[in-house]
């Protein structure tokens, strides 16, 4: 384990070198790649170069925590933000059917259908909303698929722009390549010229509830929030025991803006509820659980890694697939 301190570096398939280093979940954890790996690359590329770091899942978790508390580790202020979106997406934030793993999808996602697009786009509208909290400019990258439509693409990016967006750009990458997100990458490079008034959200001196407050209802759109008497317990104690000026890492669902993961859309009007607040003091942060939220989501009772071997004849990794 001495070594996993050092960030991996890997490449893409054209040669872009990537450093692959932590990056835990954003709704149970910040959702970000490490400080060490980004000071790295930043180091490399240069004064003019561009660094992308992910933030994981949407505006309202990963994006959150990559301002509230990496940025308050690192010291380092991003240039632009780059949302992306797809228009299966947000058609199904549009009220469009469930999605079931595994099975063909509906015609609504395959097919052209304006009113589902353009009511879809409330959350995305939403999502640049959270990011102009920060004072960053937004670029939102379309990843278009084979079957929308030039209709419907041009309606997302249309409606991104009128909300806010410096820039709404539709990339193909995921099937041209370095190619297919040359727009997007000039649109970056304009965006991160554009004045930055980069600010946090709430000041870490405040109480720990009130910035369990503010991420609900500036960024969720929640009308409160409400702890149960043990998550009230909880801060009691960690304001005795001095670490009440730590920040917020709220573990929710990635599924919705609220608790409840079928609300799509933009919810509002509802009550956060708290079930439970812990604290991790070495990471240095505070983590409120929302709801019935689990800290360990989606790993089965026999992890695979049990089936996972290295033949010592070929020397190949048996067992990943």
């Amino acid at each position: 384990m001495k070594d996993a301190i050092k960030p991996t570096l890997m490449q893409t398939l054209e040669g872009t070198p990537v450093f692959v280093h932590a990056g835990p979940f954003a709704n149970i954890a910040h959702g970000n790649s490490s400080v060490l790996a980004d000071k790295i690359a930043l180091k490399l590329v240069g004064e003019k170069g561009f660094v992308v770091t992910e933030a994981g899942f949407g505006a309202d978790i990963g994006m959150e925590k990559f301002f509230n508390i990496k940025c308050r580790a690192s010291g380092l202020v991003p240039s632009v933000v780059v949302l992306v979106a797809t228009v299966r997406a947000l058609k199904m934030h549009g009220g469009g059917p469930n999605v079931t793993a595994g099975a063909p999808l509906k015609k609504e996602y395959t097919e052209e259908n304006l009113q589902l697009v353009a009511d879809g786009c409330c959350n995305l509208q939403k999502q640049i909303q959270i990011t102009q909290l920060f004072g960053v400019p937004v670029v939102v990258a379309l990843n278009v698929f084979k079957t929308d439509s030039p209709a419907e693409v041009d309606l997302v990016c249309k409606i991104a722009k009128q909300s806010g967006a410096f820039d709404a750009v539709p990339c193909n990458h995921w099937s041209a390549g370095g190619r297919g997100a040359v727009k997007l990458a000039q649109a970056v490079e304009k965006a991160a010229n554009q004045k930055n008034s980069f600010k946090y959200l709430y000041s870490l001196e405040l109480p720990i509830v009130e910035k369990i407050r503010i991420i609900a209802q500036k960024v969720y759109g929640a009308q409160d929030i409400e702890l149960s008497p043990a998550a009230q317990s909880q801060v009691d104690c960690y304001t005795r025991q001095g670490f009440g000026n730590l920040p917020i890492c709220m573990a929710k669902t990635h599924l919705s803006l609220s608790h409840q993961p079928e609300r799509k859309g933009v919810p509002t009007g509802f009550i956060l509820p708290i079930s439970d607040v812990r604290a991790s003091i070495g990471a240095g942060f505070i983590y409120p659980l929302v709801g019935t939220m689990s800290t360990m989501p989606g790993l089965p009772t026999r992890p695979c890694f049990y089936d996972i071997d290295l033949d010592p004849v070929t020397e190949q990794v048996k067992g990943l697939f």
